[in-house]
């Protein structure tokens, strides 16, 4: 177990929202906790696919694997994130399509 400082946990945290499959999956887990394959269901990724960004997230710190008898269930790290992720999820952004043309697909910058 490591402990990172304010700037690198800033920069874990963009990293897992950086993709869009892992933004999805943070978002999941901001409503409840679940089982990889209710996930990989959810999300409509195949489990392999599933279980590398899982354990992206994991290696940030931002999600915890819970044993549960044979099952291993998971769910965001500290009730921090959760709250971070509703408040990113109340900002609206304006965004510049001649600076970041792909801003409706999330490639810009």
């Amino acid at each position: 177990m490591e402990t990172v400082t304010h700037g690198q946990v800033l920069a874990r945290f963009g990293h897992a929202l950086s993709d869009g499959t892992r933004a999805r999956l943070l978002l999941a887990l901001r409503e409840a906790p679940a089982y990889p394959a209710d996930l990989a269901d959810l999300l409509g990724v195949s489990r392999q696919n599933l279980s590398n960004h899982l354990a992206c997230l994991r290696g940030c710190g931002l999600v915890v694997a819970v044993p549960e008898g044979r099952r291993t269930r998971y769910e965001l790290a500290d009730e921090r994130i959760r709250q971070a992720l509703e408040a990113l999820m109340g900002l609206v952004l304006a965004t510049d399509p001649a600076v970041c043309p792909d801003s409706a697909t999330m490639g810009c910058c």
